[in-house]
């Protein structure tokens, strides 16, 4: 209750800004629809000009203006000079008006006045209306008070919190979230859709003033490094892009829901169920599902702090696909070793852990790409209403997909000498390209701020950021790495752009086991995709790569077995294997 009612302080100053600027653009609409019936007459300027009011870090002005008319033989003294009142720096409207009215007075003109014929003392000068100053306006109205709208709705529809401690929850604590109180779950398509949405409003509503100030700026003032100010409308039209595509993907495949079997999913268990999709069945048709455990955790400090994620664990297989009631079923069963963590069902604090599952496939058309949150506990439960053969159809596809994908990772060669595997370069392009765009743009941007405006310490820091991530672009992009077998050797070369940098070696008969580790993790949105890398252990406990760009648990392990009947390795210590690691080596476990 108590989060709950700071929750509610928080919103409602939010709410109230957004109240007061619906408010006021409402009075002005209505007064700008009631002046048209007011009748012009001549009026005399008294005092007139503008004010300069200087803030912290900019100016902003007001026309004022004394003046007299004669209405009806009485003659009555205004000093109001437009619709809207007091001081602002929107445009140059404040400053315009008051020159103008300056010079009529010095030159003795008559101005015209517009006066209410109902109340003819209430009388203006202009009776214009100011769309940019009400554009300026709807932001705060749009922004301030669609977040605070939305977090009064969420507090109030928000379901009280629950007692974790009670005996209900005990053995079964996933029932403490409201989402997983029954086996049927519902994916984040239509909360992402109405997020995309609301993400892409409110962000073009912020920068829609940009580029009239850009303009301003560059070819008025020169100011070169507001040139910046450009990628805000570019990443507003990339949002706007981003909800249509989850409304066509909504409108096209439904609800989609998610069956499980076992519910909850289980650590050293199975995660399994069925997927119904309004969409008929082809045989043609592929689905990928991803299953990844992922620790979500608050970085930093003070008002630095930011959520983040970090996959621990990643398998990936094809879904079975078949008829189903509303239109394709899919059923697909993944084996979870034991050892990983439980998930959270509140995610109340600032550290904790969960299970995504994720389904894509590219499609005619719009293509399906779903996320479910779900439970999994360490309950050791198996499938029980999944068909044994149809999982075993998709593992077997999936094992065919997986050679496939090493196979084209990997080029496995044959002469006098031995077996030769040769991982090529750009075998992470679209990673490693990723990384030097994001990189390319971060550097450029800090060093021109560096060295060009004047601005050291924050160009500095974008610059060292984005020139650190360019760099790991450019080593993933082109480095290469070739396993050689000769004899009873086997030796491992890293190169970069063909140039040796590292190189390893070990005896076949030393051989005990194959070390898997995450060689590279990248992320978009809530997606993770984990490249493992292997690297072939001996008795000393030493260590050289044998290959990277696995992804998910089951390539990884197949590429163990395709290696290893290869280069004729066997494992020696097959009862004390470590657990995939999930640290990061960006050298690929060199």
């Amino acid at each position: 209750m108590r989060k709950k009612f700071g929750s509610l302080l928080f919103a409602l100053p939010f709410f109230g800004v957004g109240v007061w600027a619906a408010w006021s653009i409402g009075s002005n609409v209505v007064d700008a629809w009631r002046l048209q019936d007011w009748t012009p007459v001549e009026a005399t300027l008294i005092r007139a000009g503008y004010e300069t009011h200087s803030g912290d870090d900019s100016n902003t002005y007001r026309a004022y203006a004394t003046y007299r008319y004669f209405y009806d033989g009485r003659q009555y003294e205004n000093d109001r000079v437009a619709i809207a009142g007091g001081s602002d720096n929107i445009g140059d409207f404040q400053q315009d008006a008051g020159r103008r009215l300056q010079v009529a007075m010095s030159r003795g003109d008559k101005v015209t006045a517009y006066v209410n014929p109902e109340n003819p003392a209430e009388a203006l000068l202009d009776r214009s209306m100011r769309w940019g100053l009400l554009g300026f306006k709807s932001i705060f109205m749009f922004v301030f008070g669609g977040i605070g709208l939305g977090l009064l709705i969420y507090l109030f529809r928000a379901a009280e919190e629950k007692d974790a401690s009670a005996e209900t929850y005990k053995d079964r604590p996933w029932l403490l979230n409201d989402d997983w109180q029954s086996e049927i779950l519902r994916s984040n398509s239509k909360s992402t859709m109405a997020f995309a949405w609301g993400l892409a409003a409110l962000w073009n509503l912020i920068s829609a003033p940009l580029p009239f100030l850009i303009h301003s700026e560059f070819f008025e003032k020169g100011n070169k490094v507001a040139l910046i100010g450009l990628l805000f409308p570019i990443v507003g039209l990339g949002l706007l892009v981003w909800a249509l595509r989850q409304t066509l993907e909504w409108r096209r495949f439904g609800a989609a829901p998610l069956t499980m079997d076992p519910f909850p999913g289980s650590i050293g268990g199975h995660v399994g169920g069925t997927i119904d999709l309004n969409l008929p069945y082809s045989q043609d048709m592929k689905f990928a599902l991803t299953l990844t455990h992922v620790h979500s955790y608050i970085s930093g400090s003070g008002k630095h702090r930011s959520r983040r994620e970090n996959a621990k664990w990643q398998d990936v297989l094809v879904a079975h696909s078949a008829h189903g009631g509303r239109g394709t079923r899919l059923s697909f069963r993944f084996d979870v070793p034991s050892g990983l963590t439980e998930s959270d069902a509140i995610q109340g604090s600032d550290d904790y852990y969960l299970w995504r599952l994720n389904l894509q496939a590219d499609l005619p058309g719009v293509d399906i790409n779903r996320d479910y949150e779900i439970p999994v506990y360490a309950t050791a439960a198996q499938s029980v209403h999944l068909a044994e053969y149809s999982m075993q159809q998709a593992r077997a596809e999936q094992t065919r997909l997986d050679e496939a994908a090493i196979r084209q990772l990997v080029n496995l060669t044959f002469d006098q000498g031995g077996r030769r595997l040769y991982y090529p370069m750009g075998r992470s392009l679209m990673a490693g390209l990723s990384g030097v765009l994001f990189g390319g743009i971060f550097s450029g941007a800090g060093w021109f701020l560096a060295f060009s405006a004047g601005h050291g310490f924050m160009g500095s820091v974008f610059g060292f950021v984005g020139s650190v991530i360019l760099l790991s672009g450019l080593y993933f992009t082109f480095n290469s790495l070739e396993v050689r077998q000769s004899g009873d050797r086997i030796e491992s070369v890293r190169r970069l752009v063909g140039i040796p940098v590292r190189r390893r070696s070990m005896r076949r008969s030393d051989f005990r086991k194959f070390f898997r580790r995450v060689s590279m993790q990248t992320q978009s949105g809530g997606k993770h995709v984990l490249h493992y890398s292997i690297a072939a252990v001996d008795r000393n406990g030493n260590r050289i790569p044998l290959g990277d760009g696995f992804r998910g648990e089951r390539q990884v392990e197949n590429a163990c077995r395709i290696i290893g009947r290869e280069f004729g390795l066997v494992e020696q210590e097959a009862d004390d294997l470590p657990a995939l690691d999930p640290g990061i080596d960006p050298l690929g476990s060199d």
